[in-house]
């Protein structure tokens, strides 16, 4: 088998390989959410909500003492 046609047919075998890849990644139903309710309130209870953190008061911020 000469080196030509093996980096020929080991090319194909990746690209098919590929396209099935994205083909199944893409097929999932993206209609439902990521996470059923019961399971996003347990995640949203352990690392907080995805609201943004409240201003800091009178400019006190983390800063070193020297």
């Amino acid at each position: 088998m000469s080196r030509v046609l093996l980096i020929a047919r080991l090319s194909a075998v990746a690209a098919v390989s590929a396209a099935a890849a994205v083909l199944i990644v893409n097929s999932r139903d993206s209609g439902k959410p990521a996470l059923p309710e019961e399971q996003g309130a347990a995640r949203e209870n352990f690392f907080g909500s995805e609201k943004e953190l409240p201003p800091i008061k009178n400019g006190q911020e983390m800063r070193p003492r020297w």
